[in-house]
């Protein structure tokens, strides 16, 4: 009797407060992923690093995030507590990501500047971020599968774990916005200064937000003992002979690399090709994530189902196709049109990656006791992949950054406008093309008590 009433509560709706705690504890997280993607890349060719090398810093941090998604992956499906996992990873996220701006520690020690030399010291503060990084994420998203086995309640939970993505977004871009224009940047110690503030500023921005995640968030217990096998750990093997877990993860991973990868270049786009004001590559993005966030806020009114998964996706990647043709096509004498065009990236990438997310816990269902292998897995395809796809863009970047056209043309195709247009759309096309084949079937749950806006 006892089991069924405990049943029966972890499939009601979760709570108002509930969600918001939830959705605030992966801030850090998406503050320092923001500046990680945004502007990393323009950060170390501006200090004087090559392409090349700057990829290679980009690269060993991608490889260490996604080994570490399978260590902490594995380890959390054996021993749990999720919120100890999360609190360490933010601590070493906290503790070394102002090392990834912050100058070259090891050139100045043995007082040389050598381009190896950066480029290892560099690699190595990216990889342990990015471990930290990994343990934070693989946890807060396993999470959600342990919190309720409602639907509806899962897709509101990371509904607004991704509208908190978009506030953090915005909160970096502000910060961005106001230290380019406080700072000057004459001499590599001024672009240093400015990127080690916007470091700091985001760090501390991140561990509040974090503090609040972990007061107001109970760690959850494994509900697989409602049905008899609590201890029980689910083989890897039952997870690879299901299609629909390769059919998720694909579009998972493409979903993750169309966000990534347009906003790697997003900041090279809008400055070097459509040659925009400096203020530009932090109102652009900021545009996209404000747009993001309404979207990401609606999406947590409705009542979801697998049909409805599939359809909004579907439109979000449509939506980015378009955008694709758009910013391909774009010349430089009309640049103003990039606003517009960043409000539909914002729309597509709230509807793709909302939706995207919420695959997961359908694959997960009632199968908790391998939630973070499944989270972990897909992490793991979606960092190496993104770091290899960045490494060899970088590497054409750094051999002919435009790739057709000349200088006195007011459109060129550059390696750039190819990174931001035409993979991120050829991406999305895939992975509508993908979703159209799943077969993804939600148990019927109750609907929310109330609705979460007012």
């Amino acid at each position: 009797m006892s089991n069924a009433i405990e049943d029966d509560s972890f499939s009601k709706p979760v709570g108002r407060w509930s969600v918001f705690y939830y959705g605030v504890g992966h801030m850090l997280n998406d503050i320092t992923s923001a500046c990680w993607f945004t502007y990393l890349l323009l950060f170390l060719t501006d200090i004087g690093l090559s392409s090349r090398d700057a990829a290679v810093v980009m690269l060993s941090g991608q490889i260490a995030d996604g080994l570490a998604t399978i260590v902490v992956g594995e380890l959390i499906d054996r021993f749990g507590q999720f919120k100890i996992w999360h609190g360490a990873g933010s601590v070493l996220v906290a503790v070394s990501f102002s090392s990834v701006f912050g100058g070259c520690i090891p050139c100045k020690t043995l007082v040389t500047f050598s381009s190896i030399v950066e480029t290892v010291s560099y690699s190595t503060f990216a990889a342990i971020f990015n471990v930290g990084w990994a343990a934070t994420q693989v946890s807060h998203m396993s999470m959600v599968n342990c919190i309720t086995l409602n639907s509806t309640s899962r897709v509101v939970l990371a509904s607004c774990r991704n509208a908190f993505t978009m506030v953090a977004n915005l909160s970096l871009y502000g910060i961005a916005l106001i230290v380019f224009d406080v700072i000057r940047a004459k001499t590599h110690a001024d672009i240093e200064n400015q990127y080690r503030w916007i470091a700091y500023l985001s760090i501390f921005i991140g561990c509040c937000f974090v503090g609040v995640f972990h007061l107001g968030t109970y760690e959850p217990r494994s509900k697989t003992g409602i049905h008899g096998n609590i201890h029980a750990r689910i083989s890897w093997t039952y997870w690879f002979l299901k299609i629909l877990y390769y059919q998720v993860a694909l579009v998972y991973v493409l979903t993750r690399l169309v966000l990534n990868v347009s906003q790697a270049y997003l900041a090279f786009y809008v400055i070097n090709d459509l040659q925009m004001a400096q203020s530009a590559k932090a109102l652009v993005p900021a545009i996209i994530y404000i747009c993001s966030f309404i979207v990401s806020v609606l999406l947590q009114e409705i009542a979801w189902n697998g049909r409805r998964l599939k359809a909004y996706y579907t439109a979000g990647g449509i939506l980015w196709m378009f955008c694709g043709v758009g910013i391909l096509l774009l010349p430089s004498s009309m640049s103003i049109f990039m606003y517009a065009i960043s409000v539909f990236i914002g729309i597509a990438n709230a509807l793709m990656t909302v939706t995207a997310v919420s695959m997961q816990s359908i694959l997960i269902g009632e199968d908790l006791n391998g939630c973070a292998f499944v989270c972990g897995s897909l992490s793991f395809l979606d960092k190496i992949s993104c770091g290899l796809i960045l490494f060899v863009l970088q590497s054409y970047q750094s051999i002919s950054p435009r790739v057709a056209g000349n200088y006195s043309s007011s459109i060129y195709f550059s390696v750039t406008r190819y990174g931001l247009g035409l993979v991120p759309a050829f991406f999305s096309l895939v992975g509508v093309a993908v979703t159209c084949t799943m077969e993804l079937h939600t148990p019927s749950s109750k609907t929310l008590i109330e609705p979460l806006l007012e």
